[in-house]
C-alpha cells in the first residue's frame, strides 16, 4: 500500500517565465507591469470592457517601468515621401507607410524609445522619394516607408512605393504593404499601406495608396486611421487618392504630391515637388 495519495497535474508549466519573477503587487492586472514615459501622464481608456492605460510617443525618450510585467507595444516606422518629376510627361509613385508591428512583450527595465522620421519632401529634378526612418522599442525595431518612384526617364517606368522595408525589423511586422505597378502612360503606382497594398495606375490615373490601420483598436475612441500609403501622381489625368484618407494625394497635373497627414503614412507622387512623409509613433499599453 502507497504511503502517499495520489497527485494530479491540474497544469502543465509554461517555460516562457523562467527565470523571470512574477508580476505582482498594487497596480498589476493579469501580468501587466506599469510604467511612464512620452507625453505627459498615461492615458486611461476602456477597450472591451478592459481598463488600460496607454503612454504615446510622438519624439524618441525613455520608457520607464516602475512595475515588471507585461506591456501591449505598438510601433509604427516614418512614411517615405513621394516621387517627383520635373516634367511632365509622366507620374511618379506614392510613398510607402512606415512598417507597423504590434507585439505584447514581458519587461522589467527602462527600454529606449526611437520614433522614426517621416521623408522629407522631395524637390530636385527627377527623383524616387526620401525614405521614412525606423521606429524602436528596446531591442524591437520595424523598417521605414520606401521612397515613391518617380526618376525614370520615360512614360513606362514611373514606379511605386513600396509599404516598409528600409531598415532594421526585428518584431514581426503586421500587413503587406507593397508598393503599386507604375508604367502606364503618364501615371504612378500609389504606395503601400501598412494594411493594403499600393493601387496600380489605371490608364492615365494614378493608383490610390494602399490602406492604413485603425488604432482606435490599440487607443480606442472613434476610428483613426495611421500608416496609410501615399497617392500616385498623375499629369494627364487624376492623381491616386492617399490611403485610408490619411496618405497625401497624387497630384493632378503639374502640381505638387500632398503631404500625409497621419503617423506613418505616405505622401503623395508630383511633379513640381513630391509630398512628405509623416513621422511613426510609439504606444505602450498595460491593464490597470
Amino acid at each position: 500500500m502507497s504511503r502517499y495519495n495520489p497527485r494530479t497535474l491540474v497544469q502543465t508549466p509554461s517555460v516562457s517565465g523562467w527565470g523571470k519573477a512574477a508580476a505582482g503587487g498594487i497596480g498589476v492586472v493579469d501580468g501587466y507591469g506599469t510604467a511612464t514615459g512620452g507625453i505627459g501622464a498615461p492615458t486611461a481608456v476602456t477597450i472591451s470592457s478592459v481598463n488600460y492605460q496607454y503612454l504615446t510617443f510622438t519624439s524618441s525618450g525613455t520608457f520607464s517601468v516602475t512595475k515588471s510585467g507585461l506591456f501591449d507595444v505598438f510601433i509604427l516606422a516614418g512614411g517615405a515621401s513621394g516621387g517627383r518629376r520635373s516634367t511632365i510627361n509622366t507620374g511618379t509613385g506614392g510613398g510607402g507607410s512606415g512598417r507597423m508591428a504590434w507585439q505584447t512583450l514581458y519587461l522589467d527595465i527602462d527600454q529606449t524609445v526611437v520614433v522614426g522620421a517621416g521623408g522629407v519632401v522631395q524637390t530636385g529634378g527627377n527623383s524616387n522619394g526620401n525614405h521614412g526612418t525606423y521606429s524602436q522599442c528596446g531591442n524591437g525595431a520595424v523598417g521605414g516607408g520606401n521612397g515613391g518612384g518617380g526618376s525614370g526617364t520615360s512614360e513606362n517606368t514611373a514606379g511605386a512605393g513600396s509599404g516598409g522595408g528600409s531598415g532594421i525589423t526585428t518584431y514581426v511586422p503586421v500587413g503587406a504593404n507593397a508598393g503599386g505597378g507604375g508604367g502606364g502612360a503618364f501615371a504612378g503606382g500609389g504606395g503601400g499601406g501598412v494594411v493594403g497594398v499600393g493601387g496600380n495606375n489605371s490608364g492615365n490615373n494614378g493608383g490610390a495608396g494602399g490602406t492604413g490601420y485603425d488604432i482606435s483598436t490599440v487607443i480606442g475612441g472613434g476610428a483613426v486611421y495611421v500608416g496609410g500609403g501615399g497617392g500616385g501622381s498623375s499629369s494627364a489625368a487624376t492623381g491616386g487618392a492617399g490611403g485610408s484618407g490619411v496618405g497625401g494625394n497624387g497630384c493632378s497635373g503639374s502640381t505638387a504630391g500632398a503631404n500625409a497627414t497621419s503617423k506613418g503614412s505616405g505622401g503623395g507622387g508630383g511633379i513640381t515637388q513630391g509630398g512628405s512623409g509623416s513621422d511613426g509613433v510609439v504606444y505602450v499599453r498595460f491593464k490597470v
